[in-house]
């Protein structure tokens, strides 16, 4: 008897070992990883800035302060892109954070049959599957109309306002925030649903027990409860949103010109990049170059922030 007890030890002590070892293999995996994905992006950053360093030495800061864009002269500034790409960006949020949330709500309570549900749940997350080229085209043929008409009511009745203040002449700022408001639309709406999923049952059972109602509930329990997935949510459709390039880039209409008119077309940065590094050469290359560098630096700012406010909320 004392034999087996010394031999089953033996065993679970030789086990545990196996376990630890393990365990520490599995850790230092993972560490490496880490850092190969931060090397990855260092190096990135690094090749980069390399190639865009000839427009960085010429133009320096002033690069971000002028909308100038002359191949001929050798004249370039990122300003046009850079506010295109915040108010679209702006914009398709605006749109999509209301609807996506309350979609989620939708989906993560009893409003409707589990089989209904099942469904809509498939149907969101099948628009994250579709390319962006498909949303471009689509949005040619069938938004740019009917944004069109709503475009030149506006313009006609409320044309008073800046932001409504030149008639719309087909592609421009609001269709592409609306097709970036589509497109960053299942992001928003599958993140924010599984945090509210995530939400302990508890939380809801006292909130009801307390008397509040359902949305008293909803809206004073679970959203509070589940914002920093919210916000982890809308951080990253918002760096989609930045970086998106085809369907943008068929819809803004590729102006280089600031507007306050959302009918007006515009630019982005992700718009210049695709429609002019073809046909670069010389210092163009690194005027190109250097403004991916600062739309680099934009989502490196937008994920940190995320994180901030995150780690924020989580400590309230």
């Amino acid at each position: 008897m004392a034999t087996n007890s010394q031999n089953l030890s033996t065993a679970i002590k030789s086990r545990s070992e196996a376990e630890k070892s393990l365990d520490r293999g599995f850790i230092w995996l993972t560490r490496i990883f880490a850092l190969a994905i931060a090397g990855t992006l260092l190096w990135i950053a690094v090749q980069v800035t390399i190639a865009a360093w000839p427009a960085i030495q010429q133009f320096g800061a002033g690069f971000l302060a002028k909308s100038t864009w002359n191949p001929v002269n050798d004249e370039y500034g990122v300003l046009a892109p850079v506010y295109g790409t915040i108010i679209s960006s702006f914009i398709g949020l605006l749109l999509a954070i209301p609807i996506g949330v309350g979609t989620a709500v939708l989906l993560s309570e009893d409003f409707l049959p589990v089989k209904v549900r099942t469904v809509l749940v498939f149907l969101v997350e099948l628009l994250a599957a579709i390319p962006s080229v498909v949303y471009g085209v689509w949005g040619i043929f069938v938004l740019v109309p009917i944004l069109s008409n709503l475009g030149r009511w506006l313009n006609s009745s409320l044309g008073w306002l800046p932001i409504f203040s030149t008639s719309p002449t087909g592609p421009g700022m609001l269709p592409a925030g609306v097709i970036l408001a589509i497109m960053t639309l299942p992001i928003i709406t599958a993140i924010s649903r599984d945090a509210l999923i995530s939400v302990p049952p508890s939380l809801r059972q006292a909130s009801l027990g307390l008397g509040a109602t359902r949305w008293e509930t909803i809206f004073q329990v679970l959203i509070p409860s589940a914002f920093s997935g919210i916000v982890s949510a809308v951080m990253l459709a918002l760096g989609r949103a930045m970086g998106e390039t085809m369907a943008v880039t068929m819809l803004i209409g590729n102006s280089n010109n600031i507007s306050p008119s959302l009918l007006a077309p515009a630019n982005t940065i992700s718009s210049l990049l695709a429609n002019q590094f073809s046909e670069a050469s010389g210092l163009q290359v690194a005027a190109l170059m250097y403004a991916a560098l600062v739309l680099f630096i934009l989502t490196l700012i937008v994920n940190v922030l995320a994180e901030f406010i995150v780690i924020r909320v989580k400590r309230i």
